[in-house]
């Protein structure tokens, strides 16, 4: 369980102390025991927000899967985390090492490791899945659909065999698409099954921002839309600074700039490492995660399946979502103005040729 407290503030090792709240984890039970004895005598009554769930699955134990897990142990959002990959070996050497960290890093989220075996997953009440192959040269767009579309659909049709009312979180690329691929496998409602893109680009996003005004990240509060890539929607006129909108801390010029360095973010990093990005996709993923075992109701961006929402209809596309204990509670609806709506109708027909070009191959008949 986790307990949050008000109006007091404790500097104990295993609290995590926010202004004036107080956040016990679930897993550090012989701690909470003692603490809720004494919080008692003091005629403060803790409330109970949430309950740990048993087991969260994370397919695919590459650089961004690994660091999902290691995210979500190190956050004990789980009693285990179970990682699976393809290759021998993989994702059971990945796995012991985050589980020999717990002693170091004071968590005790198990974390399991094996290659193929699905049934290793069951009972698990969130699958992130990032399975997939990178776009390798002279590899055609619909190429790299059709091979990874077939792969999520896999994994999909496995892990949800055994966790059937598991929430899904895909962070496959490409991701819009990806998260249509899970959604016609899964064979759920889509508000139990969308993608992580926007949480990741809001991200970079309020990241560059802190950059340019040499300000806490943490206080930059900011919000994109629309297809992961080229064709995402900044929208400035949600974006501030502890509450003073950003328009009045940066000229246009520079946050132009900004917003198309977001835009190529990923392939920024793929420049410089020869690789694509995983710690800020694997977090980005760890925090949905979390929204849904703590059931925060948390407004994040994610890729959704729009019905009639911003006036789009079935297109998976980032927009701002509640995310609690059931996945996607709510799809949020925010005013644009002409110019923000015609950008986001840009962005849904370049996925909606994404999904079509999927749905001509026919893999899901």
């Amino acid at each position: 369980m986790v307990v949050q407290l008000k109006k007091i503030r404790i500097n104990w090792g295993f609290f995590k102390t926010v202004q004036s709240k107080v956040t016990i984890n679930h897993n550090h039970n012989y701690f909470t025991k003692y603490l809720y004895i004494w919080l008692m005598k003091q005629k403060i009554k803790p409330k109970i927000i949430s309950q740990i769930m048993q087991k969260i699955t994370v397919i695919g134990a590459g650089n961004v899967g690994a660091t999902v897990a290691n995210v979500i142990a190190h956050k004990n959002l789980a009693k285990e985390v179970v990682l699976v990959d393809i290759k021998e070996g993989t994702a059971e050497g990945k796995a012991l090492d985050i589980w020999q960290s717990a002693p170091i890093n004071h968590f005790n989220t198990r974390v399991t490791g094996v290659t193929n075996d699905y049934l290793a997953t069951k009972g698990s009440g969130v699958i992130v899945i990032t399975s997939g192959i990178p776009r390798k040269p002279g590899m055609s767009r619909d190429d790299l659909i059709k091979t990874n579309a077939a792969i999520v659909k896999e994994v999909t049709e496995k892990a949800t065999k055994y966790s059937p009312d598991a929430i899904i979180i895909i962070v496959s690329n490409p991701l819009d698409v990806m998260t249509y691929a899970a959604y016609l496998a899964a064979n759920k409602p889509s508000s139990k099954v969308f993608g992580m893109a926007g949480t990741l680009d809001t991200g970079r996003y309020r990241a560059f921002i802190a950059n340019a005004l040499n300000v806490d990240p943490i206080d930059v509060h900011a919000l994109l839309m629309g297809g992961h890539g080229d064709t995402m929607v900044p929208l400035p006129r949600y974006t501030s600074v502890n509450g003073i909108p950003v328009t009045e801390l940066l000229g246009k010029e520079e946050l132009d700039k900004i917003v198309e360095r977001t835009k190529k973010g990923g392939g920024e990093l793929v420049n410089l490492m020869g690789t694509s990005a995983w710690y800020a996709p694997g977090a980005a993923a760890a925090q949905i995660v979390e929204a849904i075992v703590d059931d925060q109701n948390r407004v994040l961006p994610v890729c959704a399946m729009l019905n009639g929402e911003y006036g789009l209809k079935n297109v998976y596309l980032g927009v701002p979502c509640k995310i609690g204990k059931n996945g996607i509670e709510e799809i949020i609806k925010i005013a644009l103005n002409k110019e923000e709506q015609a950008l986001l109708n840009t962005s849904a027909q370049a996925v909606r040729e994404l999904m079509k070009s999927l749905d001509d191959m026919k893999l899901f008949e």
